[in-house]
């Protein structure tokens, strides 16, 4: 299935920097504890996030994760609902976006924390088996995620990260490029996105996919001796477009699932064990994630599995590229010349049958 990007994928090291020396002596000289993990994400101690952190060591710690796409605070147990949610606000907008239900079991009622577990008496079941990024149905989709765990199995059960952008430096330069000429459609909500973005804190190229809701995915055809930037920038008109058909989405997931699951051997993939009481901090915009599969095993197998997300606001949308609308209806006919997938609602495009699809 893979063809030439197993080889591309063969001959890469990770391209994840290592913490910026002058942002570790800042925290060093305010009393915290940064650890690289490897390959990627860093590990904070000496803080507690009940008091505000000087604004130069967010400011850095919010680059720090657009590099490593995530730091843990260690040590945090025991934190209220509102301490939860102020300390999200250091990061994106500094403001909540919050999208979901909630809870019976959710502490205070706090309609900002969404609540999982592996026990229906405590939380939401069976979220993100599948690699994604949260928040995809917005056009802004979350800056970052904020996973608490309020109390950590004892049988283990975490979180899959995956750095999208080493992620696109692994793709060999063909695929790279057809790639930046794609935009997919959220099932859902409509909302498209460019399948290959560049970050903007770190300003690299990431790829970027949501496995589990995707409709459509809408291909910017090649013009020969013209930069894929310039193509970006220009409004394509509709003949200049085209839909991806069954089989073309079914590879495109396919190597993407591939992609990142190559992550953790290739060197920008962690399977991240939580204790009680670390709370994580994820660029959404950075890193895609996953719940392990023994997240999801039962309390009785596992242990009890309590983890409070909350979501923050970008400052910008995830805007498409090629003068696409940001919301399309993939209730009504599409514009193109070409046949393919236009699907809307649940699930979208259902690219394997035996996997489970809840993000």
């Amino acid at each position: 299935m893979l063809g030439n990007l197993q080889t591309r994928l063969d001959d890469t090291s990770s391209t994840i920097p290592a913490i910026d020396p002058v942002h570790l002596s800042l925290l060093e000289q305010h009393g915290l504890t940064a650890t690289e993990l490897e390959p990627l994400g860093i590990e904070i101690r000496g803080a507690d996030v009940r008091s505000a952190l000087p604004e130069a060591v967010i400011k850095a710690l919010e680059v720090e994760m657009a590099q490593r796409g995530f730091i843990v605070f260690k040590h945090q147990t025991e934190l209220s609902a509102n301490e939860l949610v102020e300390a999200s606000k250091w990061w994106g907008a500094g403001e909540i976006h919050s999208t979901h239900g909630v809870h019976p079991a959710t502490p205070d009622m706090n309609r900002d924390i969404f609540r999982c577990s592996n026990d229906d008496r405590y939380g939401i079941l069976g979220v993100g088996p599948q690699w994604h990024n949260d928040g995809s149905f917005e056009a802004a989709i979350f800056s970052h995620s904020a996973y608490y765990m309020a109390r950590a199995p004892e049988h283990g059960g975490g979180t899959h990260f995956a750095h999208q952008g080493a992620a696109f430096d692994s793709l060999p330069e063909e695929k790279q490029a057809y790639w930046e000429r794609l935009v997919s459609v959220n099932s859902a909500s409509g909302v498209s996105h460019p399948v290959v973005h560049t970050h903007p804190i770190s300003g690299r190229k990431s790829v970027w996919l949501h496995l589990g809701m995707t409709g459509a995915v809408i291909e910017r055809l090649p013009e020969d001796g013209v930069p894929i930037e310039e193509l970006q920038r220009q409004p394509a008109d509709v003949a200049q477009m085209r839909l991806l058909n069954a089989d073309e989405l079914k590879q495109l997931f396919n190597d993407y699932n591939d992609l990142l699951n190559a992550s953790f051997d290739k060197g920008y993939g962690i399977r991240y064990h939580y204790d009680t009481g670390d709370l994580l901090y994820v660029d959404n915009w950075a890193l895609a994630h996953r719940a392990a599969p023994e997240a999801h095993m039962s309390a009785e197998q596992q242990g009890l599995r309590i983890m409070d997300r909350v979501t923050v606001k970008a400052k910008q949308n995830l805007a498409p590229h090629f003068g696409l609308p940001q919301h399309i209806n993939l209730a009504g006919p599409h514009p193109f010349n070409h046949d393919g997938i236009w699907q809307a609602g649940g699930i979208g495009f259902r690219w394997k049958d035996d996997i489970p699809m809840q993000n």
